[in-house]
């Protein structure tokens, strides 16, 4: 959000978009079953190396969507409370767990919502996982302010998100060229970046043929990561994963082709100890 926005449009600006993830629950579901190549090739192994997980930790899994990196925690060992705004995703997440039922609590809560969150229980996380959800945020400063208290000391947060500077829905272009190098016809592949550095908002579609545009609220690294920063966090650890090799059905436009430009940006960020 911009400095100028106010409260009353924050909170119209969240219900849109809690109606928009309602509205688009199912088919995201229906599609992403337990994750796609993103999530399955990129975004899940680097979480789970910076996470770290140990057997018996209890972790939050924050806007969970259907649950699938809950699963995979509990799967490892973890105790997981699992929350997500949407109550249409938390009926997916909740069918489809049929294994380690007894390690996952699905919550209904709000990420923009202090006081919800702090409903969960202060210093009893030793760990906080969100997947790809900072982007789809109207504001996360409530998010790292809760965080700060939920964590123990020492607790660490890892979050990945849409590249900002190379993945960013309102100032990014794909683009395809041809190039003759010594007689051999390529195609090179790159990135155009016409904004970056001030944060915005804008609607565009998460996966094509959804049935309604999705808000990104596009934040430079300066502000994702300082927010987190001013909260009492440090950064210790990150990775920009790329696809090594293409996937099954890449178009001329798909990120598999894309070697040396990371569609997504994975960090950790850990609790300062008081």
């Amino acid at each position: 959000m911009s400095k100028g926005e106010s409260t009353q449009d924050l909170a119209a600006l969240n219900r849109e978009t809690q109606d928009i993830w309602d509205r688009n629950a199912e088919w995201w579901d229906d599609k992403m079953g337990e994750g796609n190549d993103f999530q399955n090739l990129l975004i899940g192994p680097a979480t789970e190396r910076l996470l770290e997980l140990r057997p018996g930790e209890t972790v939050l899994d924050i806007a969970c969507g259907n649950g699938a990196f809950s699963r995979r925690m509990a799967q490892l060992g973890a105790q997981v409370v699992a929350f997500d705004f949407s109550e249409r995703f938390l009926a997916r997440a909740k069918e489809r767990t049929t294994e380690h039922k007894d390690r996952i609590d699905y919550r209904l809560l709000d990420a923009t919502d202090e006081s919800q969150l702090l409903t969960l229980g202060k210093r009893r996380f030793d760990a906080a996982v969100a997947t790809m959800a900072l982007m789809d945020m109207a504001t996360i400063e409530p998010l790292m302010s809760a965080l700060s208290q939920l964590l123990k000391q020492g607790g660490r947060f890892v979050f990945s998100v849409m590249h900002p500077c190379f993945n960013n829905a309102d100032g990014g272009q794909m683009v395809v060229e041809t190039e003759d190098r010594r007689g051999e016809i390529i195609r090179v592949y790159s990135v155009k970046v016409s904004k970056y550095i001030q944060p915005s908002v804008a609607k565009g579609l998460g996966i094509i043929g959804q049935p309604v545009p999705q808000y990104y609220f596009h934040r430079p690294i300066g502000v994702l990561f300082n927010t987190c920063f001013s909260a009492g966090f440090v950064l210790d650890g990150i990775e920009e994963p790329v696809f090594n090799q293409p996937t099954e059905g890449t178009s001329a436009f798909g990120w598999a082709n894309y070697k040396e430009i990371p569609p997504v940006l994975v960090a950790r960020m850990r609790l300062m100890g008081g």
